[in-house]
């Protein structure tokens, strides 16, 4: 109720409704989604590209394709991320019965699953550029945290020890998401 009051009196009504909706997806749709199907994880990676979208719209006061981008990048952030989590805790999930897609579909498909969100988040991370939102100094971050990322993907699928390798992976996506903040960051300074 407080975040509410806050975003009602300090911001505007589209990021007010943007919140509500964020809120709405994680409490009704994920936590309802997440022990049933194995795409709980997308649902939640949804509902967490949310709050980054709250403040775009909270200082622009529109929702614009700078906002769809940084939802995008996000999102696609965030499913790669979990599956690492899923790998790296794989027993838990399992003892737990939560059906995470390595469970349902299987710990190669995962990784397939994982290159092509990385691919997907190295494009949405490029266009902000491309549409001129950033500058190129956030892009090349953005692309070298990008190859990176690929290539420790890539190198998953020759892992034997999708454990470890998930544990690398969960660590560098942490990784990712603090310099690309942080070339953000730095970069609309200038």
């Amino acid at each position: 109720m407080l975040g509410i009051f806050v975003l009602s009196s300090y911001t505007n009504l589209l990021t007010l409704l943007i919140a509500l909706l964020g809120f709405f997806i994680y409490v009704a749709v994920y936590s309802f989604s997440k022990y049933r199907t194995s795409y709980g994880t997308l649902i939640g990676s949804i509902a967490g590209g949310v709050p980054p979208v709250v403040g775009y719209c909270a200082v622009s006061n529109q929702f614009d394709l700078g906002a769809l981008l940084i939802f995008m990048i996000v999102v696609l952030w965030q499913m790669p991320h979990f599956f690492a989590i899923a790998l790296y805790r794989l027993d838990d999930y399992s003892a737990a019965s939560i059906p995470v897609l390595p469970i349902v579909k299987g710990v190669y498909a995962t990784k397939i699953h994982m290159l092509f969100y990385i691919i997907a988040f190295m494009i949405a991370a490029g266009m902000l550029t491309l549409l001129g939102y950033t500058g190129f100094a956030y892009l090349a971050v953005a692309a070298l945290l990008s190859l990176g990322w690929i290539w420790l993907c890539v190198k998953g699928f020759k892992s034997e020890n999708h454990r470890l390798w998930g544990r690398k992976m969960f660590l560098f996506s942490l990784v990712v998401v603090t310099m690309l903040c942080a070339a953000l960051s730095v970069d609309s300074i200038f």
